[in-house]
């Protein structure tokens, strides 16, 4: 049975290093057998179905190893598939058809994201910033856009993520990779 993946890279083509050339990214893909293969923007995001019965781990994993064998560096990613991200925007917290694709952001995570990680952080001092989590996901309202975020700085602070890849995505982007994986 084939199924639709998004490929979320991190950390790519950020103000000239780790450039990964969209067009290399497909064909990477294509390398491993997948088909149907598009990208979105230049900030590592990738559709792309296969018929394998593998794992979103091992999809993950392959690709990892294809990039770093064909760029010559090491680029995290994580490998969801439609539905998952489907169920993520299902369950956000926040109004997002009412608001605008920098105000919300998804940060995913290779596992989960326990609760206790963000304990210590005074919600109140942020506000009207605010952050609620969900199934290896990071809901994250900035009414400024996170380039102007303090809470955005303290969630993604390495003590908090430690031992888990991140990635964050606009609501934007969210919403298209959503599309590109149910259009087939």
């Amino acid at each position: 049975m084939a199924t639709t993946y998004a490929a979320l890279l991190r950390g790519i083509n950020v103000s000239g290093h780790r450039k990964v050339p969209m067009a290399e990214l497909r064909s990477v893909l294509e390398g491993l057998g997948h088909r149907n293969v598009r990208t979105y923007l230049q900030s590592g995001n990738a559709v792309f179905t296969t018929d394998t019965d593998a794992t979103e781990d091992v999809l993950n994993t392959a690709l990892e190893e294809a990039i770093e064998h064909h760029f010559g560096f090491r680029v995290d990613c994580l490998v969801r598939d439609g539905d998952y991200l489907a169920a993520v925007a299902e369950a956000c917290p926040f109004p997002a058809a009412e608001l605008e694709g920098k105000q919300l952001h998804a940060i995913y995570y290779s596992g989960p994201a326990e609760p206790e990680r963000f304990a210590a952080i005074d919600r109140e001092a942020y506000r009207p910033e605010e952050f609620a989590l969900g199934d290896r996901v990071l809901y994250l309202y900035v009414p400024d856009g996170l380039g102007r975020s303090k809470l955005g700085d303290v969630v993604t602070r390495p003590s908090l993520t430690k031992g888990l890849v991140a990635t964050a995505r606009n609501w934007n982007t969210v919403v298209k990779l959503i599309e590109m994986t149910h259009e087939d």
